[in-house]
């Protein structure tokens, strides 16, 4: 694909529905040992060999950020995890996604903490974000 130049994978983990965050954080920290940091319900590690961003992202935040409600729509199909590649251009990527059909949620956007995304749906139901994450990259 000419837009879309992928760098390496930002972020991984399971989107959690809310009345399940505590438990699948004791299975992920209590079970699996992976240390976590908290901020509210989001639960993340930067921590983890290989990765650089691993979190238990709460469906309603998902919806927050994808929709600006904490509900997520009943027309689009509900992920169960989603992962986050930084390309080296999201404005290009996000036009190539867009000429080839997919529906974008968020298109190219600049997110308060510094990361520009585009989010869709990917054809295997993951919730996939394109971005741009500086504190992640060596340029």
């Amino acid at each position: 694909m000419d837009g879309v130049k992928i760098l390496f994978v930002a972020g991984f983990g399971s989107i959690v529905r809310d009345e399940m965050v505590h438990d699948i954080v004791h299975f992920y920290q209590g079970v699996l040992g992976i240390d976590f940091e908290r901020i509210g319900d989001y639960v993340h590690t930067g921590n983890l060999e290989g990765v650089k961003h691993f979190a238990l992202w709460p469906l309603s935040q998902v919806a927050e950020s994808c929709f600006g409600t904490p509900h997520w729509p009943s027309d689009v199909p509900e992920p169960r995890t989603w992962i986050e590649m930084d390309v080296d251009d999201v404005a290009e990527a996000t036009k190539e996604l867009m000429a080839q059909g997919y529906r974008c949620l968020v298109s190219n956007r600049e997110e308060p903490w510094g990361q520009t995304v585009t989010r869709l749906i990917s054809p295997d139901g993951a919730l996939m974000g394109l971005t741009r994450t500086p504190w992640m990259r060596n340029d």
